[in-house]
């Protein structure tokens, strides 16, 4: 992969990056296309840190059998959309949305419609009749 795809936009093929380093630039951006970056670790822990020491947070998946570790994962990991054993799994019912610089708000669910909402306050006061 890797290589440009067609003689318009900015589109690539399908591309693997591996031995991706911390301070690099694909490291610490978002990436949005076929684009899959390898970052070894040693241990769960290391990954949040690392992972959380960047501005964005859109998603995380971790794959494994060991449900207190995934739970661990999810809540110490901070992405608006865990994945555990699944990535990129949406429904309409569940809100989708980043944190930190990933995003403004959210998409779907009860959560995404409320950004379509605007409250307003009324309060009047009426002459009391004491009947």
């Amino acid at each position: 992969g890797g290589k440009r795809s067609g003689d318009k936009g900015f589109f690539i093929e399908p591309t693997v990056f591996s031995g991706v380093g911390d301070d690099m630039k694909i490291a610490r951006e978002e990436i949005f296309g076929p684009v899959q970056s390898i970052l070894k670790f040693s241990t769960v822990e290391e990954a949040v840190k690392r992972a959380n020491n960047t501005n964005y947070g859109l998603a995380a998946g971790i794959i494994t059998k060991d449900i207190n570790k995934a739970l661990m994962f999810s809540q110490t990991v901070q992405a608006g959309s865990v994945w555990i054993n699944c990535y990129d799994h949406t429904l309409a019912q569940t809100p989708f949305g980043g944190f930190k610089q990933s995003g403004h708000g959210r998409e779907l669910g009860p959560e995404g419609v409320k950004e379509y909402l605007e409250v307003k306050t009324v309060t009047i006061a009426l002459d009391q009749k004491n009947s």
